[in-house]
């Protein structure tokens, strides 16, 4: 791997975030949730969502802006073994951040449009594909109930055939490590569920369609095929 790529693969995550602090590093910073954070109960609780938030994500940007530095530091001094070391702890807590920063717009209070159907082209697109929204919810509730461990179920985009698709993800894997489009994450970390619903992941998955921003996930799906 040659000292461009790794160098590339360094700022792959600076397009997820437009705030930068003046130094030689683009720092990343925790974004403000979209709404309280006992907006999303009963489903999902003030608790859960605070420690999710204020602890998991914050840790996540810590360690991405320290390897981050790291990989520079590295880069100045030549060191290819070290930025190629480095990529690991990159991968795991960019795609933390990444990852949770779409989920918190993937999640809307039910009065402020969680769990409100779709429509328009990314319906059309879905019952196309799946041939109903439910059909849908229930493929990906599977997906992701089955993720042994921790991990993520994703619907994404295949930017070449414009089809929908269903993935898992190991850990804080993103995506785009599957070369698709993140539409729309259901974190199965158990630090998204087991204070409230221990070890039923299957009840928490199925509570979670209740405060799903279904509007989030369409402008997700239009910008991606324009």
């Amino acid at each position: 791997m040659t000292s461009n790529q790794l160098r590339h693969l360094s700022k792959v995550f600076q397009t997820f975030t437009e705030k930068q602090f003046s130094s030689s590093v683009s720092k990343f910073q925790l974004p403000d949730l979209p709404y309280d954070y006992g907006e999303l109960e009963p489903y999902i609780s003030a608790e859960i969502m605070r420690l999710h938030h204020q602890k998991h994500h914050q840790t996540y940007v810590n360690n991405l802006n320290a390897a981050l530095e790291k990989i520079h530091k590295a880069e100045e001094a030549g060191n290819v073994g070290d930025m190629i070391a480095l990529q690991k702890m990159l991968k795991f807590n960019g795609g933390g951040h990444v990852n949770h920063s779409i989920l918190w717009h993937n999640l809307a209070p039910v009065n402020k449009g969680g769990g409100t159907r779709p429509d328009g082209a990314f319906l059309k697109a879905v019952e196309k594909e799946f041939g109903s929204l439910d059909a849908l919810i229930s493929s990906l509730s599977t997906t992701a109930i089955g993720v042994e461990g921790s991990g993520w179920g994703w619907l994404g985009l295949d930017p070449n055939s414009k089809k929908l698709k269903l993935e898992q993800c190991q850990n804080q894997d993103p995506l785009s490590t599957k070369n698709l489009i993140p539409l729309l994450g259901v974190d199965v970390w158990e630090h998204s569920y087991y204070l409230q619903y221990k070890n039923d992941r299957a009840t928490y998955v199925k509570n979670v369609w209740n405060v799903v921003n279904w509007k989030d996930v369409a402008s997700r799906y239009e910008k991606a095929i324009a």
